[in-house]
């Protein structure tokens, strides 16, 4: 797929992007590379103004930047706003905080002195989505640049304006040239960038095969890497849940972003007892969702992203649907104009099919019915994956045993998953490693150095 604009709401091609030369890249890396030194040393206070700054341009102008968002990629306007919102919030969070995460941490030893000191990287390479095409990389943005570092975005290929747009609003904040560049450039030369001695690191989120390919690159060089991949996240519900509540999230949680977010609950594990009235008001609503025009305010569930997105997911429903999966409602493409698919839930959902554990990216879920709370844990870790995990009970030793039991970055209890900029994000197993956000996300592109002075 080339560098292009493709309303997915229409499926018309908008703009279309050439690929930087080979001499163009070498221009914003050398250039990346000499800014860094003085980058990295200006005071935090000067990083901080910077990072207001951009807060203040992402919130004057969010409407703005929900309507790109919405083009590019078809989320719903008001969710597209609340991403611009949210961009905002880490971009203050992390000026008021970076000080404070990265000041030496004295260490207790026979020295005279003895502390840690977290000094940045230098150049990373970022490598982003198109799901959250703001946020994913104001993700890193927030963080890596308050620690000193400078970035290169390489983003994907159907959101250039918005690649284009995030660089444009860190240079009207007072950035310097060079601080944070986006790079229009294919997948197939990011290995090249990784092997740039003058590229420190990287950070990645997407695909299981991306993630891989470039934890390999990274590897081969002995460079830094964080990796934010897929989830086939459980959403568990047992009896002493309110099941009124539990529904009415769920619902949102399988549907957030058109069913396109890797937290996205994907696996609804529900206890044997309740599974009837869940499963009842659970299609029920899933039904009643609007699907259509990502600009109308009444809209629940905008496009997919792309058309390789339906026609993998629908190769997914009709695999899970062979091997014995029952459709409840939805199960087929939309047949209006543009990357529709309907909110789908299956059951009865065979182990040897897609819906059983893969991450079905796009508005299905797979609904599990259990007998027992050893039953609903074992359900929910039986995949590759381990990113995040709701479960929903109001029985403190079933919320002690999810919290310790379910393999997982992330574990919510009676609540949805969600990102936030106060705690750690990332996963386990084949969902990556390494974390974003909170203290743990802005010493991640750090040297952790030991200072010894007898």
């Amino acid at each position: 797929m080339g560098i292009a604009t493709i309303n997915p709401a229409t499926g018309e091609t908008l703009k279309v992007f050439e690929a930087l030369s080979g001499a163009q890249i070498e221009e914003k890396v050398a250039r990346g590379a000499e800014l860094f030194p003085r980058f990295s040393r200006l005071r935090f206070v000067e990083r901080a103004q910077m990072m207001l700054k951009a807060a203040e341009i992402l919130e004057a102008e969010k409407q703005e930047l929900a309507t790109l968002m919405t083009t590019e990629m078809g989320k719903t306007l008001r969710s597209a706003v609340d991403e611009a919102v949210k961009c905002a919030w880490a971009c203050r969070y992390y000026a008021e905080n970076a000080e404070k995460f990265l000041a030496d941490e004295v260490i207790a030893t026979t020295a005279q002195r003895s502390f840690v000191r977290y000094q940045p990287l230098g150049i990373v390479l970022v490598v982003m989505p198109w799901n959250y095409p703001f946020w994913q990389v104001f993700r890193f943005i927030a963080p890596g640049l308050m620690a000193g570092n400078v970035g290169l975005l390489k983003h994907a290929s159907n959101v250039p304006q918005c690649a284009l747009k995030v660089e444009e609003i860190l240079t009207r904040a007072g950035l310097p040239q060079g601080a944070f560049q986006t790079l229009l450039i294919g997948s197939d030369q990011v290995d090249a960038l990784l092997g740039d001695p003058r590229i420190a690191a990287a950070t990645l989120t997407g695909s299981e095969g991306a993630g891989i390919k470039v934890g390999m690159g990274a590897a081969q060089r002995v460079k830094k890497v964080v990796l934010e991949l897929g989830g086939s996240d459980p959403f568990i519900v047992m009896p002493s849940a309110n099941i009124g509540e539990a529904v009415q999230t769920a619902v949102k949680a399988r549907t957030l972003n058109n069913g396109q977010s890797c937290i996205a609950a994907k696996r609804f594990i529900v206890a044997e007892e309740i599974a009837d009235d869940f499963e009842r008001e659970f299609v029920k609503r899933m039904r009643e969702l609007k699907v259509g025009d990502p600009f109308d305010a009444s809209t629940d569930v905008g496009p997919l992203a792309n058309a390789e997105a339906v026609t993998s997911l629908q190769a997914d429903v009709e695999k899970s649907i062979a091997a014995g999966a029952k459709v409840l409602t939805g199960g087929k493409p939309c047949s209006q104009k543009g990357y529709f698919y309907p909110p789908t839930v299956l059951t009865n959902i065979p182990k040897d099919s897609p819906a059983y554990s893969e991450e079905l990216f796009g508005p299905v879920a797979s609904i599990f019915r259990v007998k027992n709370l050893d039953q609903a844990i074992y359900v929910a870790n039986d995949t590759r994956f381990g990113l995040g995990a709701s479960a929903w009970t109001n029985d403190a030793g079933e919320q002690e045993r999810f919290i310790n039991e379910l393999e997982a970055g992330m574990v919510f209890i009676n609540q949805m998953v969600a990102s936030d900029p106060r705690v750690p994000f990332g996963g386990v197993k084949m969902s990556g490693y390494g974390r974003e956000l909170s203290t743990y996300g802005i010493r991640e592109f750090t040297n952790i150095k030991t200072v010894w002075v007898k």
